[in-house]
């Protein structure tokens, strides 16, 4: 299967990858040792489809592996004045290609956590959850409850709970402390989840 990829050039093979080398340009020349290329087109001669199908393996698809290489190769000629001087503008073009797949997934990731919406809340659970708290919060002394909502549910500091409370506030972290171990130990009964 050959296709001309638009430039004149045939894509051999995006989908056949045995051949690592343009069938064209098959050398025994390691990269490490190709001279540099004078002009942009001899560059993207050279380097496209070797950096194609390099992608394709990184990435398993075909046309993100294309359109990577392509921003890739785009970004290498934006710079071509600088990089053409340079060792090894290949590089470049494998580092921009990978960083781009980088920079693509991140975002999707982003996209993907703000959509993921989990599971629909269900009425009859959070009723029940709202009232497996009241109960536990039932069994805590008044004065350890009133210190525990004021601090943690409310958002009050110690200062501001304990002038409400009247108390120093050292004694509305200690009933709040107290008030939270209460909780743990009704939580590790079981008692909360009745």
């Amino acid at each position: 299967m050959v296709q001309d990829n638009g430039y004149g050039q045939a894509l051999q093979g995006v989908y056949w990858l045995p051949m690592m080398r343009s069938q064209a340009g098959a050398s025994d020349i390691d990269a490490s040792t190709r001279q540099p290329s004078e002009s942009f087109e001899d560059f993207f001669h050279d380097c496209y489809e070797p950096l194609l199908r390099a992608l394709y393996l990184v990435t398993g698809d075909a046309h993100e592996a294309e359109e990577l290489a392509q921003e890739a190769c785009f970004r290498v000629y934006e710079r071509w004045e600088r990089l053409r001087g340079t060792a090894n503008p290949a590089g470049y073009a494998y580092r921009a290609a990978l960083n781009l797949r980088r920079s693509r997934l991140r975002r999707l990731a982003v996209a993907a956590r703000r959509t993921w919406r989990g599971d629909e809340p269900d009425a009859f659970r959070s009723v029940d959850e709202r009232d497996a708290i009241r109960r536990a919060l039932a069994d805590i002394p008044s004065r350890q409850r009133e210190a525990l909502v004021l601090l943690d549910w409310v958002g009050l500091s110690d200062q501001e709970a304990a002038e409400i409370l009247g108390v120093r506030p050292e004694a509305a972290r200690m009933r709040a402390s107290r008030a939270r171990q209460k909780l743990r130990d009704q939580m590790g009964r079981g008692e909360i989840d009745d």
